[in-house]
C-alpha cells in the first residue's frame, strides 16, 4: 500500500466539516467537491493494485483530481462560502499533489 493512502483518507475525513459549510450555500460545489475529493482515494486504491500504464492513468487521474478538489476548496473560499480555509488542510492536500505528482512523473 502506498504510504500516502492513508493520509487521503484522513484528508477526506477533514473534509467533512468545510463540505457540511459550503453545502449550505452551493449544493452543485458541494456535489463536485465530493466526487473529486473521493476519486483521489478511489484512483489511488485502484491505481495501487494495477500494473503498467493503467497504474499511471490511475495517479494521474488521482492527480487531476486532488487539484480540482483544492481549487473547490478555492472556489469556496473565493465565492464567500467559507471564511478562510484551514492551512493544515491546505497542506495536506498540497502534500496529496506533491506525492502524485512525482508518482506520475
Amino acid at each position: 500500500m502506498l504510504q500516502i493512502y492513508p493520509i487521503i483518507l484522513e484528508l477526506l475525513r477533514e473534509l467533512r466539516g468545510v463540505i457540511a459549510q459550503i453545502e449550505r450555500r452551493d449544493s452543485d460545489l458541494t456535489r463536485q467537491l465530493r466526487r473529486c475529493s473521493s476519486s483521489i482515494a478511489l484512483n489511488v486504491g485502484e491505481g495501487m493494485y494495477s500494473r503498467g500504464k493503467i497504474r499511471g492513468a490511475r495517479y494521474h487521474t488521482a492527480l487531476a483530481s486532488a487539484r480540482e478538489t483544492l481549487s473547490c476548496l478555492e472556489v469556496a473560499r473565493a465565492m464567500g462560502y467559507v471564511a478562510s480555509l484551514d492551512a493544515a488542510l491546505v497542506a495536506k492536500l498540497n502534500r496529496v499533489i506533491g506525492t502524485l505528482v512525482r508518482l506520475v512523473g
